[in-house]
């Protein structure tokens, strides 16, 4: 049996709506829910397949894009969230009765400051943005993933029309990149 990449993605993918103006997301417990708006839809959203973000259950990768901070708020049991690594660069904000990540945010000086995290997926509205490319694809392996099966994953996403990436897509890491030369003083400041 083939291995599942994530649910959204296991029976093709649903295109977004480009002019969805976002929406509620709820953690999974069943009261007293967390329910964190969303005012805008997200972007570059993507399977990540990296150690740290939240999977559903037997999924392979997650489904993670990102949107203004400022387009964030938590509007109902805020008091159930807490930091899950608080070493981490994103600042990923779990429920403590579910476990589910509800968003991460970066407070330190980084390219994505500014930009939350969000599992769109945590929403029962439809029209999200679908996800754009995989990333961090190898990194199944280090969760202990057998290598041989690599081939396969790598085909699956291909044939959903989705590129993979062992980092971010090249737009994501020329943005990390023109961040650090513009920190080092090599690229000006306003480009």
């Amino acid at each position: 049996m083939s291995p599942s990449l994530h649910p959204l993605l296991d029976n093709g993918i649903t295109k977004g709506d480009p002019n969805f103006p976002g929406g509620n997301l709820y953690c999974k417990c069943s009261s007293d829910k967390v329910v964190v708006k969303l005012a805008s839809n997200v972007a570059h959203n993507h399977a990540c397949g990296c150690s740290k973000c939240w999977k559903p259950a037997g999924s392979l990768f997650s489904i993670v894009g990102v949107v203004p901070r400022d387009a964030v708020s938590v509007t109902e049991h805020a008091e159930k969230l807490s930091i899950v690594d608080a070493s981490a660069a994103i600042q990923r904000y779990a429920c403590k009765g579910c476990g589910v990540h509800m968003f991460g945010r970066i407070e330190k000086d980084h390219p994505f400051k500014g930009l939350d995290f969000v599992h769109a997926e945590l929403s029962d509205q439809k029209g999200w943005q679908e996800p754009q490319f995989a990333g961090f694809v190898s990194s199944i392996i280090e969760q202990g993933f057998h290598p041989k099966g690599m081939e396969e994953v790598r085909s699956k996403f291909h044939s959903l029309g989705l590129e993979t990436y062992d980092a971010l897509s090249p737009a994501l890491m020329d943005l990390i990149a023109t961040f650090t030369a513009q920190r080092a003083g090599v690229l000006s400041a306003n480009l």
